[in-house]
């Protein structure tokens, strides 16, 4: 024993209950691993729900092109088939399916459009824009680039299209018919259905690059090159060049047909 009792007191100030384990505590606060297994098992769920949804997506457009082209071994296009609406109202959808809107672009039956920006101002937009091209550019067809930075009449077509003023970009038409934007065509790569969607678009020569243009769809106005003014001699003034955009652009008469 020692002289200093102070030195002792570890003997006396540590009671019964404090030697006890500590049952006492609920186990909820101690066993976490039954929260973690929940946690991640609603994530798991989430993901499913996702790659469901994108799957059904994927699946109506897949179902959508099929059935385009029985009816068109079956009947035979009408003389009246030409003055059809360019949008087309919205297909029937069942009650917890997703709403599916059909879209359609005239004159575009045999090709694959896309509506893009060459402008490096939102870089998310410019990235996903090249990610549409590269992967279209990977099949090796001839894709009809309509630039919207580039001449501004792109834009205003697309609007009346969709019906909408505000269009992300970019936006893809696929045999006259509206496919949707960089994350639709991603999905339809990823799962091999896309491959099958452009069945019948022409084929270019492996590295094909337009000699007159240089594969960027436009070049200077021949008539006023590129100057947007013409001298008019009947009455000796400037005018606007009428054959080219605001840009004094027009497009290529090479790659673009």
């Amino acid at each position: 024993m020692s002289r200093f009792p102070f030195f002792n007191r570890s003997n006396t100030i540590h009671s019964e209950a404090s030697r006890k384990p500590y049952h006492h505590l609920d186990q909820n606060h101690l066993d976490r691993s039954g929260s973690l297994s929940k946690f991640y098992g609603s994530m798991e769920s989430v993901k499913s729900a996702g790659n469901s949804i994108r799957g059904r997506v994927v699946k109506k457009l897949c179902n959508l092109f099929e059935s385009s082209s029985k009816e068109s071994s079956k009947s035979s296009p009408s003389p009246s088939s030409s003055e059809e609406p360019v949008r087309s109202s919205k297909s029937s959808t069942k009650p917890g399916s997703e709403p599916f809107t059909l879209f359609r672009l005239s004159n575009a039956e045999d090709r694959v459009v896309v509506y893009l920006t060459s402008l490096r101002g939102i870089r998310r937009t410019f990235e996903d824009c090249n990610a549409v091209r590269m992967i279209l550019k990977g099949f090796r067809i001839w894709v009809d680039e309509r630039d919207v930075s580039m001449d501004r009449e792109y834009r205003k077509e697309l609007q009346c299209v969709l019906g909408e003023e505000n269009v992300a970009l970019p936006q893809v038409f696929i045999k006259g018919k509206y496919v949707g934007g960089a994350n639709v065509i991603k999905d339809l790569f990823e799962c091999g259905e896309l491959g099958r969607v452009l069945e019948g678009i022409p084929k270019t020569k492996p590295g094909f690059v337009c000699e007159t243009c240089g594969d960027v769809r436009f070049m200077p106005c021949d008539n006023c090159s590129g100057s947007m003014k013409v001298f008019d001699e009947d009455e000796g003034l400037l005018k606007r060049c009428l054959e080219c955009n605001e840009n004094g652009l027009i497009r290529c008469p090479s790659c673009c047909y």
